[in-house]
């Protein structure tokens, strides 16, 4: 992969609350946005809108099968900033919106059986 792209994502997965500009990420590895978006794309087979929605989603997932965060800090510390499109992509990508989903965790975990 692109040393700059790997650099670029090095970056996000550091600082995943930040609120990432396509411009500021191309300027951090001295190329013009639209030569950025293009590379991005080029390389990782996604765009930078894409990888970022999905990143953050991964996040957020994790935060909500492994904290007692509510939902409103899990999308703080995912960067997520409106709750309508964080429901509507997390329940597109894992079946039920995050507080669904969260209940399901916990009582697959209520009924299972002590080793």
């Amino acid at each position: 992969m692109d040393r700059r792209v790997e650099q670029v994502i090095a970056e996000i997965e550091a600082d995943f609350a930040r609120a990432w500009e396509t411009a500021q990420l191309a300027e951090m590895v001295n190329l013009s946005a639209s030569r950025f978006r293009h590379l991005f794309k080029e390389e990782t087979g996604r765009t930078i809108n894409q990888y970022l929605r999905e990143r953050r989603l991964e996040r957020a997932e994790f935060l909500l099968r492994t904290t007692f965060l509510s939902i409103k800090e899990v999308m703080s510390e995912a960067g997520v900033t409106s709750m309508s499109h964080f429901v509507t992509y997390f329940k597109k990508r894992y079946g039920r919106p995050p507080t669904a989903y969260r209940k399901q965790l916990a009582n697959f975990v209520k009924h299972q059986p002590f080793s």
